[in-house]
């Protein structure tokens, strides 16, 4: 009778624990995230309680029980405001590893890429599909003299902090912290291949530098030209000509569809407009990539002041130092397209 008395107690005792260890098994460590392709992405916004955001899990069907989540839940996500990112979900993730990565905060960086944009508002548009702000907080400060002055720079040239690349930053970044980035990034990248001093030494700031490029980058897509159409430029530049470049009328006009510049719009009022003011203008007119600022800084040292289309049609271009060599350049090649028009017809 006494070794059955002492059996049960151990029997009961070794029961409780068994059914204690299932229970922590099913909540912790049995999987609880719904199979998904790899992974997917869980977006917990700015000032989501913690509350919400197990709502927000459960609305969004991302759990496979969302009763055994909130259980533990209640023991570790005791803050009132979650932490905000962007965390990615895995199939088969289980309730401990989720907890853990929402209760410090232990997010995935987004890549966040931009280039080929004209204004403010495109690159604004750009930089909220990666990052929680919404364009319109990126364009205010953009438009704000006083912020763009932190950065030396004004609202005609704030793009040129903008360096066309790939940069990993997580999806919360705020504006402020968001533009702190870029002017670190913008400092890196001029510190690399002694551009800073090759800028000084053209008689340039970085910013202009940016702006130049800009207009280079829309007179060719031949990135061995470049060199050759920034040299023709810096010519202008020195012996105090208009620049004459046809992308800036383009940007004048907000006509992105135009083909050929003609003599009408060359009168457009605009200080874009580089057939009427002497000079680089204010701010550059599309987002250079950075073979057309390195063009720039290691432009071609040459007398040709002229430039234009070669036929053929390939986007290649010839270049003149003269005014009558231009002319029959020119001339050349629109003999070429009234004859690819004449057999076009």
């Amino acid at each position: 009778m006494m070794k059955r008395f002492i059996k049960q107690p151990y029997f009961g005792i070794f029961l409780v624990a068994t059914i204690a260890g299932i229970a922590l098994i099913f909540l912790f460590i049995m999987p609880n995230v719904r199979s998904v392709e790899g992974s997917e992405a869980f977006y917990v916004p700015t000032g989501t309680s913690t509350e919400a955001m197990i709502d927000q899990l459960d609305k969004e069907d991302r759990l496979v029980s969302h009763f055994t989540f909130r259980l533990v839940s209640k023991i570790f996500l005791t803050d009132k405001v979650a932490r905000s990112g962007k965390y990615m979900l895995h199939s088969g993730m289980n309730n401990l590893k989720l907890i853990m990565a929402l209760r410090s905060g232990r997010q995935t960086p987004v890549s966040l890429t931009f280039n080929n944009v004209r204004l403010a508002e495109e690159l604004a548009g750009k930089i909220s599909s990666y990052i929680e702000p919404d364009s319109q907080s990126v364009v205010t400060k953009m438009k704000d003299p006083l912020f763009c002055a932190q950065y030396g720079l004004d609202t005609f040239n704030i793009m040129s902090l903008f360096i066309p690349n790939t940069y990993q930053i997580y999806w919360n970044t705020s504006v402020d912290k968001f533009f702190e980035k870029m002017e670190e990034e913008h400092k890196k990248f001029w510190k690399m291949d002694n551009r800073e001093a090759k800028a000084d030494s053209l008689g340039l700031s970085k910013a202009e530098v940016y702006t130049l490029a800009s207009i280079v980058e829309k007179e060719t897509l031949i990135n061995a030209e470049k060199p050759d159409v920034a040299g023709v430029y810096l010519n202008r530049l020195n012996k105090d000509m208009r620049l004459q470049a046809d992308p800036t009328i383009v940007f004048a006009t907000r006509n992105w569809e135009l083909k050929r510049v003609l003599h009408g719009h060359l009168t457009f009022e605009s200080p874009y407009n580089t057939y009427l003011n002497k000079g680089l203008p204010p701010g550059p007119i599309c987002m250079p990539e950075i073979s057309s600022i390195d063009a720039v800084l290691n432009a071609t040292y040459h007398d040709y002041i002229y430039f234009c289309a070669k036929p053929g049609g390939d986007g290649a271009h010839a270049f003149a130092s003269t005014f009558e060599e231009h002319v029959q350049l020119a001339k050349s090649y629109r003999q070429w397209v009234d004859k690819l028009e004449d057999q076009n017809k």
